[in-house]
Protein backbone atom coordinates (compact mmCIF):
# COMPACT_ATOMS: atom_id res chain seq x y z
CA UNK A 1 0.00 0.00 0.00
CA UNK A 2 1.03 3.15 -0.82
CA UNK A 3 1.45 5.42 2.61
CA UNK A 4 1.60 8.79 2.81
CA UNK A 5 5.56 10.47 3.47
CA UNK A 6 4.03 11.76 6.76
CA UNK A 7 2.78 8.44 8.32
CA UNK A 8 5.67 6.36 6.09
CA UNK A 9 8.04 6.12 9.30
CA UNK A 10 10.86 8.58 10.75
CA UNK A 11 13.53 8.92 12.75
CA UNK A 12 11.58 8.83 16.33
CA UNK A 13 8.97 6.69 14.64
CA UNK A 14 8.89 2.96 13.01
CA UNK A 15 6.59 2.51 9.53
CA UNK A 16 3.11 1.15 10.11
CA UNK A 17 2.47 -1.89 9.79
CA UNK A 18 -0.13 -1.76 6.42
CA UNK A 19 -2.00 -4.19 5.24
CA UNK A 20 -2.69 -5.19 8.76
CA UNK A 21 -2.06 -9.02 9.65
CA UNK A 22 -5.41 -11.39 9.89
CA UNK A 23 -5.65 -13.78 12.21
CA UNK A 24 -8.51 -16.75 12.60
CA UNK A 25 -10.01 -17.25 15.37
CA UNK A 26 -11.00 -21.56 16.10
CA UNK A 27 -14.22 -21.69 18.48
CA UNK A 28 -17.18 -24.32 18.65
CA UNK A 29 -19.29 -21.73 19.82
CA UNK A 30 -19.40 -19.55 16.39
CA UNK A 31 -20.53 -23.25 14.42
CA UNK A 32 -19.97 -23.00 11.16
CA UNK A 33 -19.19 -19.63 10.64
CA UNK A 34 -15.54 -18.38 10.19
CA UNK A 35 -14.27 -15.46 12.31
CA UNK A 36 -10.97 -13.67 10.95
CA UNK A 37 -9.70 -10.94 12.83
CA UNK A 38 -8.49 -8.29 10.94
CA UNK A 39 -5.76 -7.18 13.40
CA UNK A 40 -5.56 -3.07 12.98
CA UNK A 41 -4.50 -3.29 16.69
CA UNK A 42 -0.75 -4.22 15.22
CA UNK A 43 -0.65 -1.41 12.58
CA UNK A 44 1.84 1.08 14.63
CA UNK A 45 2.57 0.83 18.50
CA UNK A 46 1.92 4.01 19.52
CA UNK A 47 -0.75 5.57 16.66
CA UNK A 48 -2.71 2.05 16.43
CA UNK A 49 -5.70 0.83 14.76
CA UNK A 50 -8.60 2.87 13.50
CA UNK A 51 -6.62 5.88 15.04
CA UNK A 52 -3.44 5.65 12.45
CA UNK A 53 -6.21 5.27 9.39
CA UNK A 54 -7.82 7.96 10.52
CA UNK A 55 -5.08 10.15 10.79
CA UNK A 56 -3.63 9.17 7.33
CA UNK A 57 -5.49 11.66 5.28
CA UNK A 58 -6.02 14.53 7.81
CA UNK A 59 -3.40 17.45 7.49
CA UNK A 60 -0.10 16.68 9.81
CA UNK A 61 1.32 19.45 9.41
CA UNK A 62 1.58 22.95 11.45
CA UNK A 63 -0.90 22.95 14.72
CA UNK A 64 -3.71 20.42 14.97
CA UNK A 65 -6.37 20.97 17.76
CA UNK A 66 -8.78 18.46 18.93
CA UNK A 67 -11.14 17.23 21.63
CA UNK A 68 -11.17 14.49 23.85
CA UNK A 69 -12.19 12.72 26.81
CA UNK A 70 -9.85 12.47 30.13
CA UNK A 71 -9.27 9.22 29.00
CA UNK A 72 -9.52 9.30 24.91
CA UNK A 73 -7.71 7.25 23.05
CA UNK A 74 -8.01 10.02 20.29
CA UNK A 75 -5.82 12.43 22.37
CA UNK A 76 -3.23 9.83 22.95
CA UNK A 77 -3.01 9.10 18.93
CA UNK A 78 -2.87 12.42 17.97
CA UNK A 79 -0.01 13.68 20.51
CA UNK A 80 1.68 10.55 19.64
CA UNK A 81 1.30 11.11 15.31
CA UNK A 82 2.20 14.93 16.44
CA UNK A 83 5.91 13.70 18.32
CA UNK A 84 6.59 11.16 15.87
CA UNK A 85 5.49 13.44 12.71
CA UNK A 86 6.57 16.90 13.75
CA UNK A 87 3.56 18.60 13.90
CA UNK A 88 1.82 20.72 17.02
CA UNK A 89 -0.63 19.28 18.63
CA UNK A 90 -3.37 20.82 21.48
CA UNK A 91 -6.12 18.89 23.21
CA UNK A 92 -8.91 20.59 24.59
CA UNK A 93 -10.32 18.05 27.09
CA UNK A 94 -13.96 17.56 28.78
CA UNK A 95 -14.23 18.62 32.05
CA UNK A 96 -12.23 20.31 34.76
CA UNK A 97 -8.45 19.91 35.51
CA UNK A 98 -7.41 17.36 37.70
CA UNK A 99 -3.66 17.29 39.57
CA UNK A 100 -1.87 14.85 39.30
CA UNK A 101 -3.02 14.11 35.73
CA UNK A 102 -4.04 10.43 35.04
CA UNK A 103 -1.60 8.37 32.50
CA UNK A 104 -3.03 9.15 29.50
CA UNK A 105 -3.31 12.95 29.71
CA UNK A 106 0.10 12.76 31.27
CA UNK A 107 1.16 10.80 28.10
CA UNK A 108 -0.33 13.39 25.58
CA UNK A 109 1.73 15.70 27.60
CA UNK A 110 4.70 13.69 27.55
CA UNK A 111 4.37 13.45 23.73
CA UNK A 112 4.19 17.51 23.24
CA UNK A 113 0.75 18.11 23.51
CA UNK A 114 -0.67 21.35 25.25
CA UNK A 115 -4.00 21.22 27.16
CA UNK A 116 -6.68 22.98 28.01
CA UNK A 117 -10.06 22.64 29.22
CA UNK A 118 -13.85 22.82 28.72
CA UNK A 119 -16.55 22.50 31.21
CA UNK A 120 -19.32 20.21 29.98
CA UNK A 121 -21.74 23.08 29.45
CA UNK A 122 -19.02 24.49 27.00
CA UNK A 123 -18.21 20.96 25.55
CA UNK A 124 -21.71 20.36 24.57
CA UNK A 125 -21.18 23.72 21.96
CA UNK A 126 -17.25 22.62 21.18
CA UNK A 127 -18.25 23.35 17.60
CA UNK A 128 -20.22 26.39 17.36
CA UNK A 129 -18.30 29.24 16.14
CA UNK A 130 -18.34 31.07 19.28
CA UNK A 131 -16.19 28.34 21.07
CA UNK A 132 -13.67 27.42 17.62
CA UNK A 133 -13.39 31.36 17.65
CA UNK A 134 -12.25 31.99 21.24
CA UNK A 135 -9.50 28.74 20.84
CA UNK A 136 -8.46 30.29 17.91
CA UNK A 137 -7.80 33.64 20.02
CA UNK A 138 -6.08 31.61 22.62
CA UNK A 139 -3.84 29.55 20.15
CA UNK A 140 -3.83 30.70 16.74
CA UNK A 141 -4.86 29.29 13.56
CA UNK A 142 -4.82 25.46 13.75
CA UNK A 143 -6.76 22.67 11.74
CA UNK A 144 -9.79 21.60 13.80
CA UNK A 145 -9.61 17.61 14.23
CA UNK A 146 -13.53 16.41 15.52
CA UNK A 147 -13.36 14.52 18.75
CA UNK A 148 -12.62 10.57 17.86
CA UNK A 149 -11.10 11.82 14.22
CA UNK A 150 -14.24 11.21 12.24
CA UNK A 151 -14.45 13.45 9.56
CA UNK A 152 -14.10 12.89 5.48
CA UNK A 153 -10.77 12.31 5.64
CA UNK A 154 -11.02 9.54 8.33
CA UNK A 155 -13.73 7.98 5.90
CA UNK A 156 -10.79 7.99 3.01
CA UNK A 157 -8.08 6.25 5.29
CA UNK A 158 -11.05 3.37 6.87
CA UNK A 159 -12.19 2.98 3.36
CA UNK A 160 -8.71 1.10 2.76
CA UNK A 161 -10.01 -1.80 4.76
CA UNK A 162 -12.16 -3.66 2.37
CA UNK A 163 -9.16 -3.54 -0.78
CA UNK A 164 -7.00 -4.83 1.30
CA UNK A 165 -8.94 -7.68 2.85
CA UNK A 166 -9.69 -8.18 -0.84
CA UNK A 167 -6.12 -8.83 -1.53
CA UNK A 168 -5.35 -10.87 1.60
CA UNK A 169 -8.19 -12.95 1.60
CA UNK A 170 -9.08 -12.99 -2.65
CA UNK A 171 -12.02 -11.62 -1.74
CA UNK A 172 -13.44 -14.41 0.43
CA UNK A 173 -15.48 -12.75 3.01
CA UNK A 174 -18.81 -12.31 3.80
CA UNK A 175 -19.63 -9.56 6.23
CA UNK A 176 -17.18 -7.00 8.24
CA UNK A 177 -17.77 -5.85 11.13
CA UNK A 178 -16.36 -3.07 13.75
CA UNK A 179 -17.16 -1.09 16.76
CA UNK A 180 -18.80 2.13 16.63
CA UNK A 181 -17.91 5.17 18.19
CA UNK A 182 -18.29 8.19 16.09
CA UNK A 183 -18.79 6.59 12.93
CA UNK A 184 -16.04 6.61 10.75
CA UNK A 185 -14.53 3.88 10.63
CA UNK A 186 -18.19 2.14 9.68
CA UNK A 187 -18.62 5.10 7.33
CA UNK A 188 -15.22 4.27 5.87
CA UNK A 189 -15.15 0.43 5.30
CA UNK A 190 -18.89 0.61 4.17
CA UNK A 191 -17.97 3.19 1.65
CA UNK A 192 -15.06 0.53 0.25
CA UNK A 193 -16.76 -2.67 -0.21
CA UNK A 194 -17.17 -4.58 -3.12
CA UNK A 195 -20.80 -5.36 -4.11
CA UNK A 196 -22.28 -8.18 -2.18
CA UNK A 197 -20.30 -7.95 0.93
CA UNK A 198 -21.76 -6.06 4.23
CA UNK A 199 -21.01 -4.36 7.39
CA UNK A 200 -21.97 -3.99 10.43
CA UNK A 201 -20.95 -1.66 13.35
CA UNK A 202 -21.83 -2.25 16.82
CA UNK A 203 -22.50 1.20 18.95
CA UNK A 204 -21.01 1.10 22.27
CA UNK A 205 -23.26 4.13 23.43
CA UNK A 206 -26.28 3.66 24.96
CA UNK A 207 -28.89 5.03 22.73
CA UNK A 208 -26.64 4.96 19.80
CA UNK A 209 -29.46 4.98 16.80
CA UNK A 210 -28.53 8.31 15.98
CA UNK A 211 -25.51 7.30 14.90
CA UNK A 212 -26.96 5.85 11.69
CA UNK A 213 -27.61 9.52 10.78
CA UNK A 214 -24.20 10.63 11.48
CA UNK A 215 -22.67 7.38 9.24
CA UNK A 216 -24.43 8.74 6.82
CA UNK A 217 -23.14 12.40 7.11
CA UNK A 218 -20.07 10.86 7.24
CA UNK A 219 -20.36 9.33 3.91
CA UNK A 220 -22.10 12.37 2.30
CA UNK A 221 -18.88 14.37 2.97
CA UNK A 222 -16.54 12.17 2.37
CA UNK A 223 -18.04 10.49 -0.74
CA UNK A 224 -21.24 13.04 -1.84
CA UNK A 225 -23.36 10.27 -0.89
CA UNK A 226 -24.70 7.33 1.11
CA UNK A 227 -23.64 4.37 0.13
CA UNK A 228 -25.66 0.63 1.08
CA UNK A 229 -24.72 -2.35 2.60
CA UNK A 230 -24.03 -1.24 6.28
CA UNK A 231 -25.94 -0.90 9.21
CA UNK A 232 -25.44 -0.32 13.14
CA UNK A 233 -26.65 -2.97 16.25
CA UNK A 234 -27.53 -1.09 19.10
CA UNK A 235 -28.21 -3.93 21.45
CA UNK A 236 -24.52 -4.57 22.43
CA UNK A 237 -23.62 -1.28 24.46
CA UNK A 238 -23.59 -3.30 27.82
CA UNK A 239 -24.67 0.38 29.72
CA UNK A 240 -22.80 2.86 27.61
CA UNK A 241 -19.72 4.11 26.92
CA UNK A 242 -16.62 3.13 28.84
CA UNK A 243 -19.24 1.01 30.88
CA UNK A 244 -19.72 -3.05 30.99
CA UNK A 245 -21.38 -5.39 32.94
CA UNK A 246 -20.15 -8.67 34.70
CA UNK A 247 -20.89 -10.39 31.26
CA UNK A 248 -19.23 -8.50 29.40
CA UNK A 249 -16.10 -9.17 31.70
CA UNK A 250 -17.07 -12.71 31.68
CA UNK A 251 -16.94 -13.10 27.93
CA UNK A 252 -13.65 -10.59 27.49
CA UNK A 253 -12.16 -12.59 30.15
CA UNK A 254 -12.76 -16.20 28.45
CA UNK A 255 -12.00 -15.03 25.19
CA UNK A 256 -8.70 -14.09 26.43
CA UNK A 257 -8.16 -17.55 27.92
CA UNK A 258 -9.04 -19.14 24.61
CA UNK A 259 -7.24 -16.87 22.28
CA UNK A 260 -5.15 -15.32 23.98
CA UNK A 261 -6.35 -11.55 22.61
CA UNK A 262 -7.00 -9.24 25.60
CA UNK A 263 -10.03 -7.25 24.09
CA UNK A 264 -10.69 -3.64 24.76
CA UNK A 265 -13.04 -3.47 26.99
CA UNK A 266 -14.90 0.01 25.88
CA UNK A 267 -15.01 -1.13 21.98
CA UNK A 268 -13.46 -4.24 20.28
CA UNK A 269 -15.12 -6.64 23.31
CA UNK A 270 -18.94 -5.07 22.51
CA UNK A 271 -18.31 -5.84 19.01
CA UNK A 272 -16.98 -9.31 19.26
CA UNK A 273 -20.15 -10.33 22.12
CA UNK A 274 -22.41 -8.83 19.05
CA UNK A 275 -20.70 -10.87 16.52
CA UNK A 276 -20.71 -14.28 18.35
CA UNK A 277 -24.31 -13.37 19.15
CA UNK A 278 -25.23 -13.04 15.49
CA UNK A 279 -23.13 -15.60 13.95
CA UNK A 280 -26.20 -17.75 15.71
CA UNK A 281 -28.24 -16.10 13.22
CA UNK A 282 -25.87 -16.67 9.60
CA UNK A 283 -25.65 -19.22 6.72
CA UNK A 284 -23.23 -21.88 7.46
CA UNK A 285 -19.93 -21.02 5.49
CA UNK A 286 -20.70 -17.09 6.02
CA UNK A 287 -16.87 -15.63 6.37
CA UNK A 288 -17.01 -12.70 8.93
CA UNK A 289 -13.90 -10.30 9.08
CA UNK A 290 -13.96 -8.14 13.16
CA UNK A 291 -11.59 -5.39 12.56
CA UNK A 292 -9.60 -5.22 16.07
CA UNK A 293 -9.77 -1.27 15.90
CA UNK A 294 -7.36 -0.84 19.61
Amino acid sequence: MDVPAGLAGSASSPAACVPSPIEEVRDERLGAVRLLLKRDDLIHPEISGNKWRKLKYNPRSGRVLTFGGAYSNHIRAVAAAGAAYGFETIGVIRGEEHLPLNPSLAYAVGRGMRLTYLDRTAYRSKHTPEVIDALRVEFGDFHLLPEGGSNAAAVRGCAEIPPELDTQLDGGYDLVCCPVGTGGTLAGIAAGLPPGREAVGFSVLKGGEFLTGEVARLQREGLGRVTGGWRVECGFHFGGYARSTPELDAFASDFAVRHGLLLDRIYVAKMMYGVYALARDLAPGTVVVAVITG
